[in-house]
Formats: C-alpha cells, sequence, structure tokens
C-alpha cells in the first residue's frame, strides 16, 4: 500500500505514516464533516439562529497556533454569511489582555476550535469570555470528544465534535485543521446549508487533484534546498499561508525559516526578506478582480534579477519564466465558491511532508529538541487581576 509515494514500511523508517495519512484522508474526511453537520442541522439552528437574530451580537473566532489561524481564515466569510460583526482573536492574546478583547455589554459568541480541546489557553478563554461578558454563548469545534473542552459541560455551549479522522495523532494539524475551517463556514451556512454541496465537490476535487496528478511535482520541488520560503494569499487564503508558513516551518523544525504576507502587503517593506535561497509560494484568487493585484506583484518578482523560483496554485499566470511548478484544476473554481480556498492548504502541508523527510526528520514528530508538542506544553494560567 502506498502512502503519498511511500510504501508502508518505507514510511514508517521514515516515521511519517500518521502525517501521511492523515494528509491523504482529508478529501474524505471533507465529505464526512459535510455529513456530520448536516445529520446536526436541526440542532445546531436551534443553538445558532436565535443569537443571530440579535443585530448587536459580536462573534469572536479564536483558538491557538493553528487553531487561530482556522479563524483568520474563515473570518471574512462567517461575517459575510452572518451579518454579524467577526473577529479573529488567538486564545494567547484574550486570555493576557482580556480587557483589551472582550465588550462586558456586548452579547457574544465565541467559537472555539480546538484539535485536542486540552489547550491550557483554549480552556482559559472559555472561562474568561464567562467572567467578561454579561451574555455570552460557545461554540465549541473540537476533533477530541474526550477534551476537557467537551468534558467542561457548559450550559451557554453547542459542542460540534468532528469526526474521530480529524483527530490528527501526528505532530503538525492536518487534516484537523482543514476539518475545522470547513466546520466554520459550513456552520455560517446552516440554513442553506445544502446549497454548498457542490461547493464542496470542487473542493474534494481540487484536493484529489493535489494528492493525485500533481503530487510528483509538488514532492520534486520540496525535495531542494531553500534557506526561506514566502507564502502570499488575499482575503481568506491570507490565513491559509499563515497556516502553510507554520506547516513547513514545523516540519523542517525550523531549519526553513518561512513568511506568510498578503499579495498587496507584501509590497510595502516585508518583500525585503527576499533573498538568493527563497521559494515563494502564490496562492491565488479565484476573484478575477483580485487576481488582477496578484498577478502584478508575481511580474514584479519574476522580473527580479536573482530569478527567485515560484510556485503558483489556483491560476495560471502565463509568462513567469521562474515558475516551478503552476497548479490550475481541471474544475476551476468561481469566485462564488467559498469552499474551495480550502484546498491550497494542502501545498503547504504537502511541502511540509516532503521537505522534513528530505532533511532527515520524522514528520510525525520532526521536533529533536522537543521544543514543540502535539498538545502545547508548560503554560501556566494565572489569576485574572481584572476578574477577581
Amino acid at each position: 500500500m502506498q502512502y503519498l509515494q511511500f510504501t508502508q514500511e518505507e514510511i514508517e523508517e521514515r516515521g511519517g505514516l500518521h502525517t501521511a495519512v492523515e494528509i491523504e484522508g482529508q478529501p474524505v474526511l471533507w465529505k464526512e464533516v459535510y455529513d456530520l453537520i448536516l445529520s446536526e442541522k436541526k440542532a445546531i439552528r436551534k443553538f445558532l439562529l436565535p443569537l443571530l437574530e440579535n443585530t448587536d451580537l459580536r462573534i469572536i473566532l479564536t483558538g491557538a497556533g493553528s487553531s487561530a489561524f482556522i479563524g483568520e481564515a474563515a473570518q471574512g466569510i462567517v461575517q459575510a454569511n452572518t451579518k454579524r460583526i467577526t473577529t479573529a482573536i488567538a486564545t494567547t492574546d484574550l486570555i493576557t489582555h482580556p480587557q483589551l478583547h472582550f465588550i462586558k455589554e456586548m452579547p457574544t459568541l465565541l467559537v472555539s476550535f480546538a484539535r485536542s480541546g486540552n489547550s491550557p489557553e483554549s480552556l482559559a478563554a472559555v472561562m474568561m469570555a464567562n467572567e467578561h461578558c454579561d451574555q455570552v454563548y460557545h461554540l465549541i469545534v473540537t476533533c477530541n470528544k474526550d477534551g476537557e473542552l467537551v468534558q467542561n459541560n457548559l450550559s451557554n455551549a453547542y459542542l460540534l465534535i468532528l469526526p474521530e479522522r480529524a483527530n490528527d495523532k501526528s505532530l503538525a494539524m492536518t487534516g484537523s485543521f482543514t476539518a475545522m475551517l470547513l466546520s466554520a463556514i459550513l456552520v455560517s451556512k446552516i440554513d442553506v446549508l445544502e446549497s454548498l454541496l457542490p461547493s464542496l465537490e470542487v473542493l474534494i476535487s481540487e484536493g484529489k487533484e493535489l494528492l493525485g496528478k500533481h503530487l510528483q511535482r509538488i514532492k520534486s520541488v520540496a525535495e531542494q534546498h531553500y534557506e526561506r520560503v514566502i507564502f502570499l494569499g488575499s482575503g481568506p487564503l491570507l490565513g491559509v499561508a499563515r497556516e502553510c508558513h507554520l506547516k513547513l516551518q514545523e516540519l523542517t523544525d525550523g531549519k526553513v525559516i518561512c513568511k506568510h504576507d498578503s499579495f498587496l502587503g507584501f509590497r510595502h517593506g516585508p518583500r525585503a526578506v527576499i533573498n538568493d535561497g527563497s521559494l515563494i509560494v502564490y496562492l491565488l484568487s479565484n476573484d478575477e478582480h483580485v487576481l488582477l493585484y496578484e498577478r502584478d506583484l508575481c511580474l514584479s518578482i519574476d522580473a527580479d534579477s536573482r530569478n527567485i523560483p515560484t510556485i503558483s496554485i489556483n491560476q495560471h499566470i502565463e509568462g513567469l519564466k521562474n515558475s516551478m511548478l503552476s497548479v490550475a484544476y481541471s474544475e476551476p473554481a468561481g469566485a462564488e465558491n467559498e469552499l474551495s480556498f480550502i484546498s491550497a492548504t494542502l501545498v503547504g502541508q504537502l511541502l511540509g511532508f516532503f521537505h522534513s523527510i528530505y532533511l532527515g526528520l520524522h514528520p510525525d514528530n520532526p521536533s529533536i529538541s522537543g521544543s514543540i508538542s502535539r498538545v502545547v506544553q508548560g503554560v501556566t494560567i494565572y489569576p485574572d487581576p481584572v476578574a477577581v
């Protein structure tokens, strides 16, 4: 049996079986997530719709690390779908400065994303929201039915426990990230959930293409030396770019330094990070208007005398002489597709996985020093002086 082009014996020897299985399993997982939310549609509507009737409701999307980046990627889409002010604030910010983020008099829905549900910050953020808001509700999106967030028995919460396949066993979040991101968008359109099925099918098709037709080319790009890899994206793809940045950096144990930015933002100083050892990954928009801005930057970078290698995902831009890989799908998604952008996350996962092996690391647990772990260790939660 093959796992991302390795036999089971080969991938076990390289310490990457869990990561390979979890990356490959995402297209199947996405359909399982949709089916789960469809089966819970009535209960989710009963919890959510009375809250959304309040025009003063504020939605906060939160999590730590990759779980925080879910909120960054979903924020604009959730706000557009619910017509309620939506902000993405990491739990790591909420617990240090709750007084700057919670508004006591404003009714709040805190949407917590948590793979394990055991992160100290995730648990603390929920408790602090209860302390700092007069009227607060919780939507817990988690991959672990046995996590502490689930066991807390909150009376003002809805628990969305994703399929077991989403509960990654490897250090780096892969399927858990895309499953929770997909969940956020599906729930934000719970009233018309069935209308998103065609978009889901496009997402699944794109994922299968990346894991099939384009896999060998991605592997070839990953099996080269890089000092720095920069991921660029616009709108929801900016959050995905940040997750790709973390994924490659985590899986290579920091041996490759990664950055992320928006296409327009990259022009305003951050472009200085490019050196001769860089690779730039363009996560291009399906919106033709947005693509105009993105194309201009791609052409500008391509004119750089250092001949910086690039990868283009979602779109093909003619005339890029330094392009190592350009992925344009068989069934291109239109700008109205709210789900297809999620597939771009697989690019960061695959580059990280293959480059980890190229460097002789173990993708399931690439941290040689043990400085990073599956569930963060060593965080002490101190009493909130404002609340007490």
